[in-house]
């Protein structure tokens, strides 16, 4: 079973930066979507991005679209979430979390690290 652990969530202003990293463990990851979700106050858990482990394969949901970045590192089995020009609507927790491809819905997932976007 793949393990995943978060890190470099933070409190940050608006118009900055930050990076989030997730470490992945586990057999093969070919057959892997990765993915970045959030849950922030009053709102629904959402996709905001994700990646197919072996074809690069990029999804952004429209409200992060251009501002983040998704990528992943197969010799350090590391995936990560740049985010530019945050806002404070981007503030929550976010997770990092992977389904098999053509699955439905995400089936492992890390603690989550919040992430404050201040104005």
């Amino acid at each position: 079973q793949v393990q995943l652990v978060e890190s470099g969530g933070g409190s940050v202003q608006a118009g900055g930066s930050l990076t989030l990293s997730c470490a992945v463990s586990g057999n093969t990851l070919t057959n892997y979507v990765m993915g970045w979700l959030r849950q922030a106050p009053g709102k629904e858990r959402e996709v905001v991005a994700a990646i197919t482990w072996s074809e690069l394969r990029t999804y952004y949901a429209d409200s992060v679209k251009g501002r983040f970045t998704i990528s992943r590192d197969d010799a350090r089995k590391m995936v990560y979430l740049q985010m530019y020009n945050v806002q404070p609507e981007d503030t929550a927790v976010y997770y990092c979390a992977v389904k098999l491809r053509g699955a439905a819905k995400y089936a492992r997932w890390g603690q989550g690290t919040q992430v404050t976007v201040s104005s």
